[in-house]
């Protein structure tokens, strides 16, 4: 046996619903997952059961089928952390809870013909061991809520969003905030014009620049699509791959909703500098995929207690100097794009598109009419090369889904100035 690892994951999920003014009964998970993971003659086997460490990994050495691209890197961790929060939402009455979600479907039920309104929390104790002699454990909280409206005018829109973040119930004392923002851009939407066309100047808000920055840079620097061939950056550490006032992090250690102390194989976490001044200086790695391409671990995640691959946590572009009312002017004619309504990318050739939630026409450097039904598409590169960043850095949480595991992300960004394609959604 080359290598192995287990571990050990605890996790408590509290949700509740109310659709429409009626609450649903709230759903309670609780998970005990043990997983155990060997490396033997250069293949890889799991198995995922409620046995003990010495049948546990002799059933993931029978498991040994999938080859492996290389062996892993030796780094021997140890650590313990536990997240301190103001109010441990496990302490909190699921009576406070529902009363939350009733108070902001509220403030938006006047202006809806349909709500939706969502809280959850989640605990997660994670416990690592390997044959390095790595030991570590965590426990980390997560709450959110999300708020979804849809309006009726002349023509029939929704419009969602969501507060959540790795924290306690003090997270959530502000969502009202939520609510607000559904409350005052539906009843707008509904009756909002078509966009324009064609290769424009485009103003991203913070949300959609992070999305971009996530879907359509980001899994091009995850090291197993590197490693595959169906990345555009593969064999360009060093080279020049954006404007010099680009820099892109992934960072795992800051309290966003990706936040993870360690990662999924025990490797304490830190800031990757993915992009310093338009020079690509590194790509994600997992053990395994750092030893192949000499790179660093750090960003193995995993479901439950699936194999742990390469992923993404808190990812973002570093802010810049230009204030909103300067990147107006520098765009004189063209869109300020919303939110987004998720799209597609494809990390081989760059390529993306992205649905914005709604929008502005911009005239004369001046924000005009809203637009609604709006998308975005263009090369990642070639955006990137071209491009003025804000200052006004914030992050939006989400779930990314890969190889059928989905894992809690944030994606940051500035508002940004860039030319693209837009079009009607």
């Amino acid at each position: 046996m080359e290598f192995f690892d287990i571990r050990k994951i605890q996790t408590r999920t509290l949700s509740i619903q109310i659709e429409n003014g009626a609450i649903e009964k709230p759903r309670y998970e609780c998970s005990s997952i043990k997983s155990f993971r060997v490396l033997k003659n250069g293949f890889w086997g799991l198995f995922q059961g409620n046995v003990g460490e010495k049948e546990g990994l002799e059933m993931a050495k029978r498991n040994a089928i999938f080859r492996s691209d290389s062996d892993v890197i030796e780094l021997r961790s140890e650590g313990s952390y536990v997240m301190k929060v103001k109010e441990n939402p496990l302490d909190v009455p699921i009576e406070e809870k529902a009363s939350l979600i009733r108070d902001l479907e509220d403030v938006i039920k006047d202006v809806c013909v349909s709500t939706k309104v969502t809280y959850f929390d989640n605990v997660r104790e994670f416990h690592y061991k390997d044959s390095f002699g790595s030991d570590v454990n965590y426990t980390v909280y997560r709450v959110g809520i999300s708020v979804i409206g849809v309006g009726k005018g002349r023509t029939l829109q929704f419009y969602s969003q969501r507060l959540m973040r790795a924290g306690g119930f003090e997270v959530l004392r502000d969502a009202t905030k939520v609510a607000e923002e559904v409350k005052k851009i539906l009843p707008k939407l509904v009756d909002a014009k078509s966009p324009p066309s064609g290769k424009i100047n485009v103003i991203m808000d913070q949300r959609l620049a992070g999305v971009f920055v996530h879907e359509a840079f980001g899994h091009a620097v995850e090291a197993d699509h590197v490693i595959q061939g169906s990345s555009v950056l593969s064999d360009r550490i060093g080279e020049a791959v954006a404007s010099k006032e680009v820099t892109i992090v992934d960072d795992p250690s800051i309290h966003q909703f990706g936040f993870c102390p360690f990662d999924d194989e025990g490797v304490k976490t830190r800031e990757r500098v993915i992009v310093d001044q338009g020079i690509l200086k590194s790509f994600l790695h997992t053990r395994e995929t750092a030893k192949k391409l000499k790179g660093e671990p750090g960003n193995a995640r995993a479901q439950g207690g699936e194999f742990p691959i390469v992923r993404m946590s808190n990812t973002y572009l570093k802010p810049r100097d230009y204030k909103f009312d300067e990147l107006l002017e520098a765009c004189k004619s063209g869109v300020y794009l919303i939110g987004s309504r998720g799209g597609e990318t494809n990390p081989a050739t760059g390529f993306f598109h992205f649905n914005a939630q709604f929008g502005y026409k911009i005239s004369n450097g001046e924000i005009s009419e809203m637009i609604r039904d709006v998308s975005l598409s263009g090369n990642t590169l070639d955006v990137l090369r071209e491009i003025k960043i804000g200052e006004d850095l914030k992050f939006d949480p989400g779930f990314c889904g890969k190889s059928s595991q989905h894992v809690p992300v944030s994606d940051g960004a500035p508002h940004v100035l860039c030319r693209a394609i837009v079009g009607g959604a």
